[in-house]
């Protein structure tokens, strides 16, 4: 996994949701800032013990298959300082699997290295060719749940995965459905919304939702983007809203959040968010806000619990931080209000 210079910072978050989340093993990060440590010393809530190492040369000797580059920077160009380890992986026929806007196929050396060493690069954002919304979705027989966000990476995928897990440990049969480069890598599937052309992303929303009901019968966990209020990301975040045809959503929110990251613009109050998405959504296919998700990774124990009280008292939902204290609290009170919506007819 590479992320030099980078594995502490949410630079990195593709290599943090990878580690947290994968059923891939990851045998070693390369951060040479922090060679000779081990993850679970510098980034604990990680959990793994993998080594961390100063080059690609120094974890060859732990057998990789692949190699993941770990981060996602603004503009997703690949930096210059990666080539020489993603060169020297593909000359030890290891694949090369990235989230980047920038597509690796598209560079000329590496395509032409990865052919003559009989290996793949594997651009997670390309995505198969979508077709317009249909309106299969509003027909799937799933309950489907869209996480939703305050803004932009402030922990929806995390939500969706830990509610999937609390929905199978209750013995729900139960699916994410990926939308991001990150959550792909995760599951092996999926498609990244934001590298569709906009027509077409609500359509590839559905067939994810199509897909995704194909893999589990009863609920499905769609991974939200962008946030509806993020100058930037909010088509995204239609796409899925209309396309993904959920049945009930799950507001994500980071406390320590209070303007959309970037721009001069402030986070709206619970109550906003609320009736903004539940809005949207009642114009098609009604969808309640039926929990709130925090991300409290920034407080301490008694300012998180603050935190989660305010949300419930605001709002009269139930809320919690599923990564803190565990998803199943949430998931239990949410269960009784997952219940299929029908779209409007005139």
């Amino acid at each position: 996994m590479l992320a030099p210079h980078a594995f502490t910072s949410r630079a990195a978050k593709m290599a943090h949701g990878v580690i947290a989340y994968s059923a891939d093993t990851v045998v070693a990060v390369v951060d040479p800032d922090l060679a000779g440590r081990c993850v679970r010393d510098v980034l604990p809530y990680l959990r793994s013990d993998a080594p961390i190492v100063s080059s690609l040369e120094a974890a060859l000797h732990l057998a990789p298959t692949s190699v993941l580059v770990g981060i996602a920077p603004a503009g997703g160009s690949l930096p210059d300082d990666f080539r020489a380890a993603i060169r020297a992986a593909l000359l030890a026929r290891l694949e090369i699997v990235s989230g980047l806007h920038t597509m690796l196929n598209d560079d000329a050396e590496f395509a032409a290295l990865a052919r003559e060493h009989d290996t793949r690069i594997w651009d997670l954002r390309l995505p198969p060719a979508a077709p317009l919304f249909s309106g299969a979705a509003w027909d799937v027989k799933a309950k489907i749940v869209l996480t939703v966000g305050s803004d932009a990476a402030v922990g929806k995928m995390t939500a969706a995965l830990e509610l999937v897990r609390a929905a199978r440990e209750r013995g729900a049969d139960a699916a994410f459905v990926p939308t991001g480069q990150i959550g792909i890598a995760i599951a092996g599937w999926g498609t990244a919304i934001d590298r569709v052309v906009a027509d077409f992303a609500p359509g590839a929303a559905e067939q994810l939702v199509l897909e995704g009901e194909r893999r589990a019968r009863e609920l499905l966990f769609l991974e939200g983007q962008g946030g509806i209020n993020n100058p930037a990301f909010a088509p995204v975040t239609l796409a899925l809203l209309y396309g993904g045809a959920p049945d009930a959503l799950v507001l994500v929110h980071n406390v320590a959040r209070t303007a959309i990251e970037d721009y001069d613009v402030p986070i709206l109050s619970y109550r906003a968010l609320i009736r903004t998405y539940e809005g949207l959504c009642a114009t098609v296919k009604p969808a309640p806000v039926v929990g709130i998700a925090l991300n409290t990774r920034d407080c301490d124990d008694g300012e998180a619990q603050a935190q989660i009280a305010r949300a419930r008292a605001e709002t009269g939902l139930p809320c919690d931080d599923v990564v803190r204290n565990g998803p199943h609290a949430l998931y239990d009170a949410i269960a009784p209000a997952l219940v299929k919506t029908a779209v409007l007819h005139v």
